[in-house]
């Protein structure tokens, strides 16, 4: 889908912008940051996924002509037009100069700590919302879901949800951040000639439904793909797919090929499993593998595994591009603080009539600590422009009741440039959906056992540096006129 990445936002971004731009407003400095209030999925983490899409996002960022013109025949609803000659002239010239970190993808993170910092004039800060907001909140989304599915499943896992995706750009950034939350795999092509994914696939029931029997049919595909032979087995009825596999195995075997193995689609999965596995073993094809597949997700996986199904890898599409228990992740985008160039920043908080929409104010980053052993021990929310009391306390946003100490132990911080002055400056490494998932992998190693769990996973802590959640608290109160 050809588009100007720079119209993918929604209408009240560009009208801000103008009102922004007639104010006077534009020299003046924000910062804004992306996070989400609670885990998807009823978990206990998610996983960061879209840094790369966002940098392509603000890469020579403008408005072309064709843009502006689009724009400039926009009805205002009251009358005339909606945007003004001279405003649409200064979008013409517009460069980018804003900043941006972020967490590198396959990051593993929390609510209510952001993921990304844009930091620049507001107009810029403005522009990039929506756009943003649609990089990060779906592709953490499936990242996360994926991440469910491979930690149940313990076994390679091939993404194939193409066909049932939101669309091809959906079906795209599923395709690759399935890939960074941990599967070995995509069916899909183009994901993978575009970002450097594995492929996977062999045949449909199409094809055994094309010849006049199922043996001709294994037959023929084993002579096509001697060296990617997986046949799908219950186009008819699983029990003889089986020994039509088998006979076809044992014919690649005399022929010094190997059948690498057999599909289950339909029935009860972990009987078929068994039985399959029984008269593979028994007719001497101990190493043919058996992949599961049929609308599969991280609960009838971890069900499978509960009934000692011996499934080898599993194949899953709808529940996984499509993250089919929860349509999103809820991130928002928050101002926090604002500046005219050379001052001080002045804290910008939403306090709203719901607590759980109340922001955090100030130019925040994370530090993640860590115990001895390498598991994570907590992550502290903190403003960079005022630092970390030597006490190193964090309090719990929700419950100021709930406090931890974590004085003396290692940590790191998470937030890292991607935008400097409207040029990327993300390393190629960071970029790389692989190198992500190996990021994925080793971050949910250091999680405790009872924070992966998927029934009521322990609460990972993640609180407010002690002088931040003071002062927030003092400019609520304030507000409020409750002082």
């Amino acid at each position: 889908m050809a588009c100007s990445h720079e119209l993918l936002t929604d209408l009240y971004e560009i009208t801000m912008a103008q009102g922004y731009w007639e104010a006077g407003k534009v020299d003046e400095q924000a910062c804004f940051h992306m996070y989400f209030r609670e885990n998807p999925f009823k978990g206990g983490y998610a996983v960061a996924c879209g840094m790369d899409q966002l940098a392509d996002l603000v890469d020579d960022f403008h408005f072309t002509g064709e843009d502006c013109a689009y724009l400039a025949q926009l009805p205002a609803p009251g009358g005339g037009k909606l945007f003004s000659p001279d405003f649409l002239d200064y979008l013409r010239e517009f460069r980018l100069s804003a900043d941006i970190d972020a967490v590198h993808e396959g990051t593993v993170v929390f609510p209510n700590e952001p993921l990304v910092r844009v930091m620049g004039p507001i107009l810029d800060c403005q522009l990039l919302e929506t756009a943003l907001l649609n990089c990060v909140n779906f592709q953490t989304l499936i990242a996360t879901k994926a991440a469910r599915v491979c930690l149940a499943a313990e076994a390679p896992v091939a993404e194939f949800g193409l066909r049932r995706a939101q669309g091809a750009g959906g079906g795209m950034w599923a395709s690759r951040a399935a890939v960074v939350g941990g599967c070995a795999s995509t069916s899909n092509v183009l994901a993978g000639k575009e970002y450097g994914l594995p492929v996977s696939g062999t045949h449909a029931h199409s094809w055994v439904m094309s010849f006049d029997s199922e043996l001709e049919a294994f037959r023929a595909y084993a002579r096509s793909m001697p060296n990617n032979c997986i046949l799908l087995v219950d186009t008819y009825d699983v029990e003889q797919g089986v020994e039509n596999a088998i006979t076809v195995g044992l014919e690649m075997a005399q022929r010094g090929e190997k059948l690498a193995g057999i599909r289950i689609d339909s029935g009860d999965l972990a009987w078929l499993a068994k039985a399959a596995r029984k008269r593979l073993d028994a007719a001497g094809l101990t190493d043919v593998k058996i992949v599961l597949s049929n609308d599969l997700d991280e609960h009838t996986i971890h069900s499978l595994r509960e009934q000692k199904a011996p499934a080898d890898s599993y194949g899953v599409g709808t529940k996984l591009a499509t993250a089919f228990d929860q349509p999103t992740l809820g991130g928002v985008y928050k101002l926090s603080a604002t500046r005219m160039p050379g001052q001080e920043w002045q804290d910008r908080i939403k306090i709203s009539e719901q607590s759980v929409k109340l922001t955090t104010p100030g130019v925040l980053d994370v530090r993640r600590y860590y115990h001895e052993d390498g598991r994570v021990a907590g992550d502290m929310v903190y403003d960079v422009n005022r630092g970390v009391g030597e006490s190193e306390v964090i309090v719990d946003p929700a419950d100021f009741l709930r406090r931890k100490c974590l004085a003396g132990k290692r940590y790191e911080t998470l937030l890292h440039p991607l935008l400097r002055g409207g040029n990327v400056v993300l390393a190629p490494e960071y970029r790389d959906a692989m190198t992500a998932q190996r990021r994925c992998r080793e971050g949910l190693a250091t999680l405790d056992e009872s924070q992966k769990r998927m029934l009521n996973p322990h609460s990972y802590p993640v609180g407010l540096e002690y002088g931040l959640f003071e002062r927030r608290r003092a400019l609520v109160a304030r507000l409020r006129g409750i002082e």
